[in-house]
């Protein structure tokens, strides 16, 4: 025995050490592979219902080519499948109470004019994204008869909407069955398959488990490459799930700013915890309005007022995948009703060549590109750094340098570093600029400047 335990002592002391030492090498925790069309790419976000006075598939897809001469990129079409009917709010319902989801609400038009609107979109160089509702199902769905045990119930045995919501025209699917896994992927690709969609955007995606969105976003990318983004404000749905997730904060920040009058302290704060806490390769959509959150001279005129204009000129030049609200580029003068017709009076916004001026300089600017693609955020102090936030993004010869006033006062800004120095163009008059460090840029209230480096 002591015979044997010796041998094996000095077989460990002689035998080659195999055990490798931790990796220090930094990597990118990003594990996505982004299409490269979404590269510069635009979100326009389109309400099928709202769209036009006929509210269908049709009619819309005859705005397509405006669209695509506007600029934008993606086609976010709000939820497209029929609405149930059970527990319905308003008389058209919901689109986020899903009845079949390998289906076409027939109230927006028939499969083929569906399938028309793609290929069109398509035709023209657009991508369509589809809202898709995971979470949870109309209270008819006919999965609720099929597959009961796929839905939460309470602790009586009743089916129930989501917790803490006031959602009471959808029922709480359970992703603890693999089943329900199984068939929501495959209703995902279903869509890739026979219409050629080009990814989704994940209605409340932190309410679906992580994993899920994982194994559904490598099935998808075997079909063709998509493009992901959740509702949601979560690092690790970047991984290996998500091109982009919502900046909230973002929206937030700007909010805050204007409400107070305090300045630039609140995007400042925004823009350093997502140079600090998030990846770069990370594509956060930024965005001044949405369905939840619409209208300009309702809404937005309200929460922005006199500094909406710099919002929206902020959210196309500092880091994120700017997002267009349908109606936005018309000036919109209402919130849109969510469980009614309510078609969009269009018209000539005061702000629709400022949106298309905004997405052509995002397009020719590769520093102002999304997440891995574009370039980060240089701040430049200044004289005014309380009310003031002023950046550049890229590398010298080909740098963008933008200077906001994010307060209700007017300033004559100088700036403290040389970090800006160079021979510049105004991207929004064609002015050549020169900052070598003896320049005042007089700002007015909410005023803003942006600058493309010239060689």
């Amino acid at each position: 025995m002591r015979l044997a335990l010796a041998l094996l002592a000095g077989t460990l002391l002689t035998a080659p050490v195999l055990a490798q030492g931790p990796d220090y090498t930094p990597r990118d925790v990003v594990a996505v592979k982004n299409a490269d069309w979404t590269r510069d790419a635009v979100l326009y976000q389109l309400n099928t219902r709202q769209f036009t006075p006929e509210g269908t598939f049709a009619a819309a897809q005859k705005q397509l080519p405006r669209l695509a001469a506007m600029g934008v990129d993606i086609i976010w079409l709000m939820p497209v499948h029929p609405i149930g009917e059970a527990n319905r709010k308003g008389s058209l319902g919901s689109p986020y109470a899903v009845r079949d989801y390998r289906a076409v609400n027939p109230e927006l038009g028939t499969e083929a004019e569906f399938r028309a609107f793609v290929d069109e979109a398509h035709r023209l160089g657009l991508k369509v994204i589809l809202d898709w509702v995971a979470n949870h199902s109309a209270y008819d769905n006919p999965l609720t008869i099929s597959h009961p045990e796929w839905y939460t119930r309470t602790p009586e045995g009743a089916m129930m909407s989501p917790a803490g919501t006031d959602w009471s025209d959808v029922a709480d699917f359970d992703y603890s069955q693999p089943g329900l896994r199984q068939y929501m992927t495959e209703s995902l690709a279903y869509w890739v398959r026979e219409y050629g969609i080009d990814g989704f955007r994940c209605d409340v995606a932190g309410w679906v488990p992580t994993d899920f969105w994982e194994t559904a976003r490598a099935q998808l990318d075997a079909i063709k490459p998509v493009f992901m983004l959740a509702e949601w404000e979560q690092r690790d749905l970047h991984n290996h799930a998500f091109d982009a997730t919502y900046a909230w904060k973002w929206k937030e920040a700007m909010q805050k700013l204007v409400k107070s009058g305090e300045g630039a302290g609140p995007i400042r704060g925004y823009y350093n915890e997502q140079q600090e806490t998030w990846p770069h390769s990370a594509m956060r959509m930024v965005y001044t309005e949405n369905h939840d959150q619409n209208s300009w001279d309702g809404v937005a005129a309200e929460i922005y007022g006199p500094a909406y204009e710099a919002a929206m000129a902020l959210s196309f030049t500092g880091s994120g995948l700017p997002l267009i609200y349908n109606g936005q580029e018309a000036d919109n003068d209402r919130q849109l009703k969510f469980f009614e017709r309510d078609p969009i009076v269009w018209k000539e916004g005061r702000h629709a060549a400022l949106l298309a001026r905004l997405i052509a300089l995002k397009t020719a600017n590769p520093a102002l590109h999304n997440g891995r693609f574009g370039a980060g955020m240089v701040e430049v102090p200044s004289s005014e750094a309380t009310d003031v936030y002023a950046f550049t993004r890229g590398e010298k010869g080909a740098r963008v340098f933008a200077v906001f006033n994010l307060s209700p006062r007017p300033h004559a800004v100088t700036f403290q570093h040389a970090r800006h120095h160079g021979s510049y163009t105004d991207a929004l008059t064609g002015a050549p600029a020169s900052f070598t460090g003896s320049e005042t840029l007089d700002l007015p209230a909410w005023g803003y400047r942006i600058y493309t480096e010239t060689k």
